[in-house]
């Protein structure tokens, strides 16, 4: 045993413990056997699929010496290949990007590129939601200034209660505060992101009224525009390719983080960017440079899966995984209206979701991912601090693998567990919502 450890492993140990009492303690847990699932990312079903896995297994066959299990080093040492850069050329021209640099995650191209490319004086401004990967990446770099805007809100005044405003209304301040000068001018740069479909409340990022915001507010052309598409890459746009190009605003974002580990049934990321952006990050991003790359099973796992999609051979998994949506939403609507469900209890957004993630808003959100997983479905409690305060949910994410029968029998499951929660006449739904109320205020 190390000197000292004992001591450090009181203090770890006790902040454990505080979390285990506020009922924030995270976990690793495994799938229970044969669940059916309706929590991963998976939304194409793509990582199992049979046609695919022997696509893949094909050309790992026909790849002669160019497979090796590594890459052997990072991309700037010996890491890097032919094979690479072709793929970064082809997925490029799929989402109609001039350029792309791939890394080795999500969290790593997030990571290396809000690291590196904000400069002294620049700002960041975010949406409340984005993912914790520009968070971090925001703590690397140098930018002066990050501010947060309401989740999704673009006009509207600024709030005074601390709340974050609209974007407008940031970028408004921006052009009045101290430097306000500089960001009229275009000698400091604003860099805005968001995401195309925020993976806990499923929405989909107003973008063109993003791009329109920011152009009014930074007509030099210093307003650049990030987009995470790490959950709308395979779902949204012509076969996949991502909310930017289903509304046709290639020329008008700065970058684009595509991410290969949710609905492409693989792992990676790549950043679409312009030539010179691509080879300031090859000099700049750390997470990039100080990293082994993507070996060849991995490369060749992104290639098939990406042949597979510009084929149109992934088409009839999006339509189904879209007719799965509509019929989800529409049950659990009619259930919740049918027994007047009281939102404490089980709230679902009332707007058919353009994506498949459908959270299911409760008080009550480990009970009711418990009581699915009893009854054979995988759905997991997503809690804050994962998530505000507030707005404790389960997550249910449709797939194109489920069945009409799977989606009907987990709404039955839900219904049953939501009208077992009203409780009795005796008990009544009043006393019950406040005893909700009370128990999750303790735990805050």
């Amino acid at each position: 045993m190390m000197p000292g450890s004992d001591r450090m492993d009181d203090t770890l140990r006790r902040l454990l413990d505080n979390r285990e009492a506020q009922g924030r303690r995270r976990r690793l847990t495994l799938a229970p056997p044969g669940a059916v699932d309706f929590s991963s990312n998976s939304y194409l079903s793509l990582a199992a699929h049979p046609a695919l896995k022997k696509r893949y297994l094909a050309l790992l066959e026909r790849s002669g010496d160019a497979f090796s299990l590594g890459s052997g080093g990072s991309r700037l040492l010996d890491g890097n290949n032919a094979l690479t850069e072709q793929l970064e050329r082809r997925i490029a021209a799929f989402h109609r990007a001039p350029a792309g640099l791939l890394f080795n995650s999500g969290f790593d191209a997030n990571a290396g590129l809000f690291g590196c490319a904000p400069q002294p004086g620049d700002a960041v401004v975010y949406d409340a939601l984005i993912h914790a990967s520009v968070h971090d990446g925001m703590r690397l770099g140098r930018a002066d200034t990050r501010l947060p805007f309401a989740h999704n809100t673009v006009d509207g005044g600024a709030d005074a209660d601390g709340t974050p405003g609209s974007l407008s209304a940031v970028l408004d301040g921006l052009c009045r505060g101290p430097h306000g000068d500089e960001f009229r001018s275009g000698r400091r740069n604003v860099f805005v992101a968001v995401e195309g479909v925020y993976s806990m409340d499923g929405d989909v990022a107003p973008l063109r009224d993003i791009v329109a915001c920011v152009r009014e507010r930074l007509p030099r052309g210093n307003g650049h525009i990030i987009v995470d598409e790490a959950h709308s890459t395979g779902i949204l746009g012509p076969r996949g390719r991502g909310l930017v190009c289903h509304l046709g605003l290639e020329d008008e974002i700065w970058a684009r983080v595509h991410t290969f580990g949710k609905a492409m049934g693989c792992s990676g990321a790549i950043v679409l960017c312009s030539p010179t952006t691509r080879s300031y990050l090859i000099n700049y991003a750390r997470s990039l440079i100080y990293t082994t790359a993507l070996g060849y099973p991995s490369l060749a796992a992104i290639q098939t899966t990406y042949e597979y999609l510009a084929a149109g051979l992934a088409d009839g998994q999006h339509a189904n995984l879209q007719a799965l949506t509509r019929q989800a939403h529409g049950r659990l609507g009619r259930l919740c209206r049918q027994h007047r469900i009281p939102p404490v209890v089980l709230r679902i957004n009332p707007t058919l979701p353009e994506s498949p993630i459908l959270p299911l808003f409760t008080a009550l959100a480990r009970e009711l991912a418990a009581y699915c997983q009893q009854h054979g479905f995988l759905l997991r409690a997503i809690v804050a601090p994962t998530v505000p305060a507030g707005t404790d949910r389960v997550r249910l994410c449709l797939h194109a693998g489920n069945t009409t029968d799977e989606v009907d029998a987990l709404c039955k499951t839900i219904e049953t567990w939501a009208c077992e929660k009203m409780g009795s006449e005796a008990t009544g739904v009043e006393d019950m919502e406040k005893s909700i109320v009370k128990s999750e205020i303790s735990r805050l």
